[in-house]
């Protein structure tokens, strides 16, 4: 087992290296440009997202965002922003918030491609992602079923079990509960939520993600107005971290800026998962009357996980870094936790809150792709069996060690970006004529001008 686990553990840090690195941000800036800059249209998406399309689908514009920011707003905006300030330094911070602003343009554009090629199942509802635009646009269906079994196989890992396992640790640690209470309690709610189907988990998640983010983004404020003299050289020291190896005062010893620009766009990648493929998939049930649309609604999700909620969890941790010289950069898993703990009597139970409610909200999101894969792969005939063994996987990963876990969900994640990227490099003069079409054409302007948006 320690083999396999070295073996995984080799292969997870090559794909996760910076060939992969510099393939993401590529497609980023390559899109960014080759867009025309859809990061403009912020505020047109934030209004879209809020109103009510008629157009077909199985789910609201909101609802499939909200989907979509269930899977993405995780443990990775905690932990992984710590991991990343405590490996790559506080200049980490502004890669990771860089890396949200250009990945809006690839999570436009995945969006974009969802709906253009989305089809009917055999129930009648709306389906899509980066396997239809791979068989339907550049005629590649084996390219399309790589990439379904690497969704399904990753959802295993990311989207379940360690999940499950944060979850049950998270209890146990806090309030002594048995992991295996915790992990069948995990069980029956998400149960209930996935038999549903896309509608009964976008549902719950509308409810849930601006609740838990809400939640969380207070708990950040208030840390910083706690640390209010310390929050400007904190946003300096971050701002120079990124750019200069110097060492940095206040207990933080600089990072190279390789360093920085590694960990920081790592994490920042691995949280708003812009490129992975997995949030087109609900994009594609969205009701929505042209691609562009869900395709602006869509961006604002990495916009909300990277730019918002990751850029204030960095800024708290190098503002209490600097305000305590007590704390200790050096482990990232419990950067976080002390931070909060500087907040009398509700800072530690604003974190576990967080963490708990992130990880569920993830499990939710990763079922929906995990379903629409298997549905690509065998028709809807293994969706039932599937969501029995998601379920008893989500038991499973409440109980055992996951290390060797962790690292073929790593694996997974990076290998199902490689067919998403294909087809959304390919594919991205498609993506282009759209947005003439009803972007910069002002088409869409028009439309909302004309009261198409009903509030």
């Amino acid at each position: 087992m320690n083999a396999i686990n070295d073996i995984f553990t080799a292969l997870g840090s090559f794909l996760w290296g910076w060939p992969m690195i510099i393939l993401l941000i590529g497609t980023h800036l390559f899109l960014t440009i080759r867009l025309r800059f859809p990061q403009r249209k912020l505020i047109t998406g934030i209004k879209l997202s809020m109103s009510k399309d008629k157009g077909a689908g199985e789910v609201s514009q909101f609802g499939a965002l909200a989907t979509a920011l269930a899977a993405t707003i995780g443990t990775g905006n905690i932990v992984g922003v710590a991991t990343a300030v405590a490996l790559g330094g506080p200049g980490a911070v502004l890669w990771c918030w860089l890396t949200g602003i250009f990945g809006m343009a690839t999570k436009y554009a995945e969006a974009l491609l969802a709906v253009k090629y989305r089809v009917k199942n055999a129930e009648g509802k709306w389906v899509g992602g980066p396997m239809y635009a791979l068989e339907r646009g550049l005629h590649m269906k084996w390219l399309g079923v790589v990439f379904a079994i690497f969704t399904a196989l990753a959802a295993f890992g990311i989207g379940c079990t360690v999940q499950a396992n944060s979850i049950a640790l998270l209890t146990n640690e806090t309030f002594s509960v048995p992991q295996w209470v915790t992990g069948f309690a995990v069980c029956i709610l998400t149960g209930v939520v996935i038999l549903g189907g896309v509608k009964i988990i976008a549902r719950v998640c509308t409810i849930l993600v601006p609740f838990m983010a809400v939640f969380y983004v207070i708990g950040c404020l208030i840390i910083l107005f706690m640390n209010g003299s310390y929050v400007w050289p904190a946003l300096q020291l971050i701002v120079q971290a990124a750019f200069q190896p110097a060492a940095a005062g206040g207990g933080l010893v600089g990072a190279t800026v390789m360093m920085a620009a590694r960990y920081g766009i790592a994490r920042g990648l691995f949280s708003n998962e812009s490129g992975l493929g997995s949030a087109p998939i609900v994009a594609a049930a969205a009701q929505t009357k042209n691609p562009v649309r869900q395709a602006l609604v869509s961006s604002t999700g990495t916009f909300w996980d990277t730019v918002v909620i990751c850029a204030l969890t960095g800024l708290v941790l190098v503002s209490s870094i600097l305000a305590h010289p007590d704390i200790s950069y050096a482990d990232g898993a419990a950067l976080t936790k002390v931070a909060f703990n500087k907040i009398p009597y509700i800072g530690a139970p604003l974190l576990t809150f967080g963490i708990l409610t992130f990880a569920f909200s993830t499990i939710l999101g990763w079922s929906y792709y995990a379903e629409s894969a298997v549905e690509y792969l065998r028709g809807g005939r293994l969706k039932t069996a599937y969501r029995v063994c998601f379920i008893i996987a989500l038991f499973v990963g409440s109980t055992v060690s996951l290390n060797i876990i962790w690292n073929i969900a790593d694996c997974m994640n990076a290998l199902m970006a490689i067919p998403n990227l294909v087809a959304l490099l390919l594919l991205s003069g498609v993506a282009a004529r759209e947005t003439n079409r009803y972007l910069w054409s002002h088409r869409l302007d028009e439309e909302m001008e004309d009261g198409d948006f009903p509030s």
